[in-house]
């Protein structure tokens, strides 16, 4: 059944291995190791993404006045960890084998035609880039909060990509479902106290804030949708797919597949990295497709282990899939302000 699985996930979204023979690094944790994701079958059980977008009753509204889009010039048209297991602060600061083409400075792969505003995370003094799109203001980089003691969901659940803060200070942290929820707030609720995360099945009746910053709270379904519906991203003939994917990704940064570049547009703003994920294995955290995919979580809870998720891949540059996602795999938080 489990190859069965795998075998269906790759003949309906063509999930191909993620070339980084030019990426490979010497990891410093020795229970950490990087896989292809081609590799990973034996650590990872790929779900397929649902076709199903729930329906979520909440509207999103959202208003930054000195933040704008300078620009939206035509656009050519054109998924999952959770475990007790440390890995967070491990960083390092030795030399890696950096990606071809990749530079490690998160400005190069911001859009310089957007008017970008600033937002700073009270918690930790961090500054983030902001940009409108739509009636929405989203952050335009990933979120890199990692304090577990003021926020203990985070302990054991998010890293940096291969546990070294180069890759946090670029495309932010990896954050598993029950850290992107905040699920230790939910547990200790005075009025609702809810076990969340995986295994579970939440019902969220209200804004979910998880691990956002104070005046902004993590994606539900409609707000993701009505992001790709203001960059002009339309639904394909599939399912769960939107033409959007070019739209939100970044300029740069995103490998080629089979001669054709990753790379969007990044028309908004909105800047997509290809950030790649993390999964925890019994004793093992491992990192992989930096350069080749990336996906975010969104506040819906399909129940069990599973968990709506936006995915990107260089490998259908026009595509961003909504559907569900593993649980304990590790993705990117993307905030939008309340």
């Amino acid at each position: 059944m489990r190859i069965f699985l795998i075998a269906l996930f790759l003949v309906a979204f063509g999930f191909v291995a993620c070339d980084d023979s030019g990426t490979s690094s010497t990891e410093q944790n020795a229970d950490t190791e990087q896989v292809s994701s081609s590799s990973v079958n034996s650590t990872v059980e790929q779900e397929s993404s649902s076709s199903v977008v729930p329906n979520d009753t909440k509207q999103s509204s959202s208003s930054e006045k000195d933040v704008e889009v300078k620009s939206s010039s035509s656009i050519n048209s054109a998924v999952e960890p959770e475990s007790s297991a440390e890995g967070e602060n491990n960083s390092s600061s030795s030399s890696l084998v950096n990606l071809d083409g990749w530079i490690w400075d998160k400005e190069t792969y911001l859009n310089p035609e957007i008017n970008y505003g600033t937002m700073m995370d009270e918690r930790d003094g961090k500054i983030y880039k902001t940009v409108k799109i739509g009636d929405q203001t989203w952050m335009a980089e990933n979120l890199n909060y990692s304090d577990s003691v003021k926020t203990p969901s985070l302990k054991g659940k998010s890293w940096c990509y291969k546990n070294d803060e180069k890759y946090c200070d670029v495309a932010g942290r990896l954050y598993t479902w029950a850290a992107a929820i905040d699920s230790v707030k939910f547990a200790n609720d005075d009025d609702n106290p809810r076990d969340c995360g995986n295994g579970e099945k939440c019902i969220f009746s209200d804004t979910v804030h998880g691990i956002c910053p104070p005046g902004w709270h993590l994606p539900d379904t409609t707000e993701w949708v009505a992001l790709f519906m203001a960059v002009g991203g339309q639904s394909t003939d599939h399912p769960g797919e939107s033409t959007a994917g070019y739209i939100i990704k970044t300029q740069r940064g995103w490998n080629d597949y089979k001669g054709i570049s990753g790379n969007g547009s990044d028309a908004f703003g909105f800047s997509a990295l290809p950030a790649g994920h993390g999964d925890v294995g019994s004793n093992k955290v491992y990192f992989y497709d930096y350069g080749c995919y990336t996906d975010f979580w969104g506040a819906y809870d399909y129940g069990g282990s599973l968990a709506y998720r936006i995915a990107l891949s260089f490998a259908a540059p026009d595509i961003a899939y909504l559907g569900h996602g593993t649980k304990r795999l590790a993705f990117s938080v993307r905030c939008v302000k309340d």
